[in-house]
């Protein structure tokens, strides 16, 4: 069985919220889908171990928001991989409380999405959410939805372990173009460096090879060190 046709399948990148009694929580997600128009009803699927799961299922109320192409990878590190027991993933990030109470992502956001739990699916590592639309509105006309095929070919993102697409350890991985400068890949999150794109969110331009990176440089979407990255290929 070839799972590279999982790629195919055509995905946004998202940051779904949900909480209640001053406690909330944020992630990423990639799955998130319109199941009917009238009315109109989302579905998302979020992983059992994810805190933001916790929340939903107390709750009964999510909220998502749609991220723009220009969206930084250290703001998709901070909702994909880092955990909401930990730290407050919503501090400092520009938000506002929607209908249902719950904060709504709105920095690099191109618009919004607002619902309340009307059913659910256990599949497993992940629950489906369908959620009946109490609001949704458009944040950013000119802005571009990211898609998750940008996310990973230009942005050069992976998938989380709790995410429903991570392909998993045994998954082939792609070497470094003939002729071309070597990429590293993150150990951590799998974030792949390659020099001909730089780290434009780290103001590392174009052309930089890894080697050359400051010593103080980090992963811009965990934050690990320079030594935590390794060869590809």
């Amino acid at each position: 069985m070839n799972n590279g046709a999982f790629y195919k399948l055509s995905y946004g990148l998202y940051v779904v919220t949900s909480g209640g009694e001053g406690k909330f929580n944020g992630q990423i997600a990639n799955t998130v889908f319109q199941v009917t128009s009238e009315p109109p009803a989302v579905a998302v699927s979020i992983n059992k171990q994810n805190y933001t799961h916790e929340h939903i299922l107390a709750s009964g109320r999510f909220a998502v928001s749609i991220l723009e192409e220009t969206t930084p990878m250290t703001m998709i590190g901070r909702f994909g991989f880092k955990c909401g027991r930990d730290i407050d993933k919503l501090e400092g990030i520009g938000t506002r409380i929607g209908k249902t109470g719950v904060p709504i992502v709105t920095e690099h956001a191109v618009a919004f999405i607002e619902a309340e739990v009307v059913g659910q699916m256990d599949c497993g590592t992940h629950t489906i959410f369908l959620g009946r639309v109490v609001e949704c509105d458009v944040l950013d006309t000119g802005a571009e939805p990211m898609t998750y095929a940008y996310y990973h070919k230009v942005k050069g993102g992976k998938a989380p372990k709790t995410a429903p697409t991570y392909q998993g350890e045994g998954s082939p991985k792609p070497a470094s173009p003939a002729g071309k400068a070597v990429r590293y890949t993150c150990t951590v999150c799998g974030y792949l460096y390659d020099p001909e794109k730089g780290d434009p969110d780290g103001k590392v331009p174009p052309g930089t090879p890894f080697e050359a990176l400051p010593a103080d440089w980090t992963c811009p979407v965990c934050g690990a060190g320079k030594d935590k990255f390794v060869k590809e290929g």
